[in-house]
């Protein structure tokens, strides 16, 4: 209920036998966070079911901007040296570009940065490029106390937000507590990331009758439809999807064999080894290398792998049938024309909106 009647303060007095008077002080406030809906966009209201919101975080005004505010401060790793915005930047889509990142100690993980964006639309709720985070909001915490990105302890993250100038008011703004725990740290960054909606690009236009394709990219998108040419579109939808991925996990069949189990090192079974999510093609523009772990740093090597280049293994995803002869085996021309279609799904207002940079 809102709560009503001047600002109160409840000073509550803690005499321990050590006489320690460092307690926290609650604070109770008048003012409750203003709640906000996402701006959802024509083509995602006419196409695909609405996001997914938890019950227990909505979206407020004050908890997406205490999230952002989170999502670019060092003080989140363990050195306060980087912060979630060094390996997933504003202007590359969120990402970073380069094959893979590496964290406070220098090292380099194993895996490439994903791009973040309609996080909203994960109906299937497992996050990272394996799956093994079941909401946005513990992925967000992931980061934080990994050894080989910011390496933090959470407890000591949330003490030195607790003793800032600032995060305690902004906490108490965004979820009615000046107490800080790292389960409310989760919620605001997840509220942010959930606003990071891209929906502007090019085909969007063309699919709502404000934009025109030239010829090459209409062909590209020929291309991306047929089974007996790309035959892309199982896995990564249709202009009927403005996702432009299934958000599931399978084995493109870019090894033989792994060294990454993908999938498999979460759920234990070997029948998902090697299955990584389905990126989004939204945004190509601005998100290469390419891969779970970066491999190729251009768009024509990734096409060039799928037309040629595919490996087979014993966990070889159905959807990739053309396995035996290597790939799709495109022309040079619908290679070419695959790619024109393919950059026409990057947004350029998205890597450019205010409201997501620092």
């Amino acid at each position: 209920m809102k709560k009503t009647g001047i600002i109160l303060s409840l000073i509550i007095s803690c005499i321990s036998c050590s006489g320690n008077d460092d307690t926290l002080v609650p604070v109770v406030t008048e003012e409750t966070p203003n709640p906000i809906a996402l701006e959802i966009p024509q083509l995602f209201r006419d196409n695909i079911l609405a996001p997914v919101i938890p019950t227990d975080n909505p979206l407020t005004k004050e908890g997406v901007a205490l999230g952002k505010r989170l999502f670019f401060d060092n003080i989140l790793s363990e050195d306060e040296t980087i912060s979630c915005a060094s390996c997933h930047a504003p202007s590359s889509a969120f990402t970073n570009n380069t094959p893979t990142s590496a964290g406070v100690s220098g090292v380099l993980g194993n895996r490439n940065s994903m791009p973040l964006f309609n996080l909203a639309w994960n109906y299937g709720e497992r996050f990272a490029w394996d799956g093994k985070e079941l909401s946005l909001e513990r992925q967000a915490l992931e980061p934080i106390e990994n050894p080989i990105e910011m390496n933090s302890d959470i407890e000591i993250v949330v003490q030195r937000l607790q003793n800032h100038p600032d995060y305690p008011e902004l906490f108490n703004a965004a979820f009615e507590t000046n107490i800080i725990t790292k389960e409310l740290l989760a919620k605001a960054i997840a509220q942010f990331e959930r606003t990071l909606i891209s929906a502007d690009s090019k085909f969007d236009r063309y699919s709502l009758g404000q934009a025109n394709l030239t010829p090459q990219e209409l062909n590209g998108l020929d291309v991306f439809l047929r089974e007996d040419k790309g035959d892309c579109f199982h896995c990564h939808g249709n202009p009927n999807n403005p996702l432009w991925t299934n958000n599931e996990f399978h084995n493109n069949g870019l090894d033989a064999t792994f060294t990454d189990l993908g999938l498999g090192g979460v759920t234990g079974d070997p029948n998902d080894n090697g299955r990584f999510r389905t990126p989004s093609l939204r945004n190509l523009a601005y998100t290469a290398p390419y891969m779970h772990d970066g491999r190729f740093e251009t768009l024509e090597e990734v096409i060039d792998f799928y037309s040629e280049g595919l490996q087979n293994s014993p966990t070889i995803d159905p959807l990739m049938k053309n396995v035996a002869q290597g790939g799709v085996q495109l022309s040079d021309q619908d290679k070419a024309d695959l790619k024109a279609f393919l950059l026409t799904l990057s947004d350029p207002t998205f890597v450019s909106n205010p409201d997501f940079q620092n």
